[in-house]
């Protein structure tokens, strides 16, 4: 194993670990050189995945990031092994600073260089003096004392007696004191920074001038996705009020390439062993189906295409993305998956969307600022955006890491009736599914002729993602990971422990799918 050398950016990061940068991005990264990063353990809360923090550590590197729930941000980065490591910090118009001198052998633990940098040459050398420190007590007799910088901080372990707020800096720590860890954080001192954290909205990695792509051009990343109902999105981009709109049935896949670039890759839908649903479903009608018809009752089971992948036609993370001439050309019903932005796009012939929601109207809006369709130039052979899957990227979840984590929120339901279902005013991708269905069911009551009927319509269909001979092994579900000889993706859903949750279950309300978690959480949502 060669060892992890990086530099030390304070407040932005350390070499290419970059505050701000997403979850995916990182274990895409990390799992992309497994001889340097052999081990790789992630820790998070099984029953509030998507609200607490998510650890990621790499004891073999000495090293662990902890990024917040909700956005899956990388917030802090500590280095609890000093030995496993080289860190170094370059100055402008200076000569490179070593915060602990590489070890010469071969192996570090078997050098005899001290465990970590001593507090002399963090204060006299590496970093230079800096403001007194906070003294931070665990127990009546022992605490930490916190060293900090702007943008990085030290902890040095401390009895109570040994602490004095009239002693210096240099009094308390001894020249040959050994921190027990560091941190880089984004903020000017570990107090000011630690209450606002988890919260704050860190800058763009766009800004972080060590990993520009020198001249290339590229769109921020989406930060929300606002289901409007009708097939109506607004996709919000990070770092700025910018928006734009992806309408079902009338968006054109240019118009998907000019605002989000081209697709990490493409999946040309052809499975179909699903096909007993759409004929159970088009029976239902009492009348006999048409093409069209048996297309759209797929959208029950529908949730999750863009993990289809052959080892031809996989999406390689080594490769740069499909070429935008491709993209252009491409002809047939296919998927535009954007794994870098955690969702997909079915781009099809025309279809109508799915109807508003009562409240709304007939033409869907309740809001000037929302866009009608314009649904010029439909002939059959047109290709159109008509789906759009958001993916949660749920911790413990059987497609974990294969994209990232995308945030949605349903604008149509009211605060109030969010409220009356036990929710806190709004429904997105952090609210658990009971509470979305209470209020789902609330909206579109007055559709059905009876509550039983309603009942009837958004019961569950339970799947298990992890059989090879069950429907939910379908490419119209799974994506086919049993179906590639065991080989797995570059840094996309390749399991941690093998202890992923593999059953989900889909609910169905007009205009949506939900793939709820044994925890109560999305895992997936289906716009259509």
């Amino acid at each position: 194993m060669s060892l992890f050398s990086a530099q030390l950016h304070p407040g932005r990061a350390l070499g290419f670990l970059v505050l701000g940068a997403s979850l995916h991005d990182i274990l895409t990264r990390l799992k992309r050189e497994p001889q340097r990063f052999p081990k790789l353990d992630l820790v998070f809360t099984p029953k509030d995945p998507v609200k607490s923090q998510v650890h990621l550590g790499l004891p073999a590197n000495g090293l662990r990031l902890r990024f917040d729930g909700p956005e899956q941000r990388l917030r802090l980065i500590e280095v609890v092994d000093f030995t496993k490591n080289h860190i170094f910090l370059k100055p402008a118009n200076d000569k490179e600073r070593d915060l602990v001198r590489p070890p010469s052998g071969s192996s570090p633990q078997m050098s005899d260089a001290p465990s970590g940098p001593t507090f002399k040459h963090i204060y006299q050398r590496f970093l230079g003096p800096t403001y007194d420190g906070e003294y931070i007590p665990s127990d009546p007799s022992q605490g930490i004392y916190v060293l900090s910088y702007p943008g990085v901080a030290f902890t040095f372990s401390m009895k109570a007696s040994e602490f004095s707020p009239s002693k210096d800096i240099i009094s308390l720590l001894s020249s040959s004191a050994i921190p027990g860890s560091m941190a880089v954080f984004n903020g000017d001192s570990w107090a000011q920074a630690r209450n606002k954290m988890w919260t704050e909205v860190l800058p763009s990695i766009k800004t972080f001038t060590p990993l520009a792509k020198g001249k290339d051009v590229y769109p921020d990343e989406v930060s929300l996705v606002k289901i409007h109902g009708g097939g109506k999105l607004q996709v919000f981009r990070k770092w700025s009020n910018n928006y734009f709109w992806i309408i079902l049935g009338d968006t054109t896949p240019q118009q998907l390439v000019a605002e989000l670039g081209p697709p990490d890759a493409i999946y040309r839908k052809n499975d179909q062993r699903m096909y007993i649903h759409k004929l159970r479903a088009a029976s239902n009608n009492m009348a006999r189906p048409n093409g069209n018809d048996l297309r759209r009752q797929d959208d029950l089971t529908d949730t999750d295409q863009s993990s289809a992948h052959t080892a031809s036609d996989g999406y390689d993370s080594n490769e740069d993305a499909v070429d935008d001439e491709l993209v252009a050309n491409v002809s047939g019903e296919c998927f535009y998956n954007y794994f870098h932005l955690g969702f997909d796009v079915l781009v099809s012939t025309p279809t109508a969307p799915s109807p508003p929601a009562p409240s709304q109207g007939k033409d869907g809006t309740t809001s000037p600022s929302i866009p009608e369709a314009t649904f010029k130039n439909n002939s059959a052979d047109r290709l159109v955006a008509t789906k759009v899957i958001l993916h949660a990227n749920v911790p413990g979840s059987y497609p974990f890491n294969r994209h990232r984590r995308c945030r949605w929120e349903i604008s149509y339901l009211s605060p109030e009736l969010v409220n009356a279902a036990g929710g806190s005013g709004v429904v997105d991708s952090e609210t658990k599914f009971p509470v979305i269905e209470a209020s789902l069911r609330e909206e579109w009551k007055s559709i059905y002729a009876s509550d039983s009927e309603a009942k009837q319509k958004q019961r569950g269909m339970v799947l298990n993602r992890g059989w090879g001979d069950s429907p939910g092994s379908s490419c119209e579900l799974l994506g086919g990971w049993e179906e590639t000889g065991g080989s797995v993706m570059p840094g996309v859903g390749k399991k941690f422990d093998g202890s992923e949750d593999s059953t989900t279950t889909l609910y169905g309300f007009p205009g949506l799918v939900f793939e709820v978690l044994k925890n109560g959480y999305i895992s997936a949502v289906t716009v259509f």
